[in-house]
């Protein structure tokens, strides 16, 4: 089973190069990230001819995700993070899949730092962590896919001293990030290459793409029954480059069926 997660950076502007991806690629499962777009203008139609079925959480103009599934309707678990009910923001979203849980999540970014845009990115990190924590207690393969908006290491990220001071790259965040980790999840590129320069993220400034200036903020973390069956994982950078192209790739892994 192939799981990607994909920023798109606004649905309506990447679903040319979105419908073209899931053609040529063919990732089993996909959760997407910033749809920006509210819940009755998220272009279903477009997802389902592709040969997706989809379930999504929108809201006008930012956040919003998705989980879509080739070939079959994704099972709804949960649609919002639990821990704060006034927390209106659409980020996270969870789904079954052919006995894999998955859940898709965009992290708030946190800037400007300190601030309570960084307070409440704090906050979300820590309700996140809770809940992984409960998934864990179930059991089952799970898969915690997004765009966390963390840079975990020095490695993760061109010139790390430029970023010193970004709410991705806080010491806070990035400890409260390797305490997640820590649990028992497993940061599924990372394990599969562990000392290689990868990214996820390039932004639209200053040519980063073609430099290759970019970090590694989208991660899929796996649950002690889910990492023994990972194959392989990596980046469809490539489509980083393709004409209005989201400034996030596609970051995906394979997971082996259960009992191969």
């Amino acid at each position: 089973m192939k799981i990607a997660t994909y920023n798109v950076n606004g649905i309506g502007a990447r679903l040319p190069a979105l419908v073209r991806w899931l053609a040529e690629f063919k990732p089993d499962v996909v959760c997407l990230q910033e749809l920006k777009a509210p819940q009755e203008k998220f272009p279903e139609a477009a997802i389902r001819d592709a040969g997706y079925g989809v379930i999504w959480h929108g809201q006008k103009s930012w956040n919003g995700v998705a989980i879509l599934a080739r070939g079959a309707d994704p099972v709804e678990s949960r649609r919002a993070l639990p821990g704060d009910p006034e927390d209106l923001h659409s980020r996270y979203i969870e789904a079954l899949i052919n006995g894999v849980r998955v859940g898709c999540l965009y992290l708030p970014n946190g800037n400007p730092a300190p601030g309570p845009k960084f307070d409440y990115k704090l906050r979300w990190l820590d309700r996140l962590t809770k809940h992984a924590q409960e998934l864990l207690a179930t059991a089952e393969p799970v898969v915690l896919a997004g765009d966390y908006n963390v840079i975990p290491t020095e490695i993760d990220v061109y010139k790390p001293e430029h970023w010193v001071k970004d709410a991705l790259f806080l010491p806070e965040v990035r400890s409260a990030f390797a305490n997640l980790v820590a649990m028992g999840w497993t940061d599924a590129l990372r394990k599969l290459h562990p000392d290689e320069r990868i990214y996820t993220f390039w932004d639209y400034f200053r040519n980063n793409y073609a430099r290759d200036a970019g970090l590694r903020i989208d991660h899929l973390l796996l649950s002690p029954p889910a990492a023994p069956r990972l194959a392989s994982a990596g980046v469809d950078r490539e489509v980083r480059g393709w004409e209005k192209a989201s400034d996030h790739a596609p970051t995906w892994i394979v997971i082996a069926d259960d009992g191969h």
